[in-house]
């Protein structure tokens, strides 16, 4: 039953994506902060890790998991070394994504040759 939970919360964060690119006049940079911010005030609230429990793969794969894991790592570590362990929390957990998407972005442009 989880595979269909995951199915469903991704395919509900498309359609809710979907919806407001095509309904306003904001761009996809615009809609992907908003994500993040919704992601990082569900994990505030504590939702969003029920949203995990249940859901697994399906809600950490969407950008609202960036979000989630900003706040997540910031929290946690700020319990252990104080205000100076938001800023380090905020990298320890996302370090790993971080570093892959820059390395895989300047693999795909030496990949890929851009369209004049």
């Amino acid at each position: 039953m989880i595979y269909v939970y995951s199915f469903l919360f991704c395919g509900i964060v498309c359609l809710i994506a979907q919806i407001i690119l095509d309904n306003t006049k904001l761009t996809p940079g615009h809609v992907t902060s908003l994500f993040v911010v919704i992601g990082a005030a569900l994990d505030l609230s504590g939702i969003y890790d029920k949203f995990v429990l249940y859901c697994g793969a399906g809600a950490i794969i969407p950008i609202t998991s960036f979000g989630h894991q900003l706040v997540h790592g910031a929290m946690d570590t700020a319990s252990e070394l104080g205000f100076l362990g938001l800023a380090y929390g905020i990298f320890n957990l996302t370090s790993a994504g971080i570093s892959i998407a820059v390395v895989m972005a300047f693999i795909l442009a030496l990949v890929f040759k851009p369209k004049h």
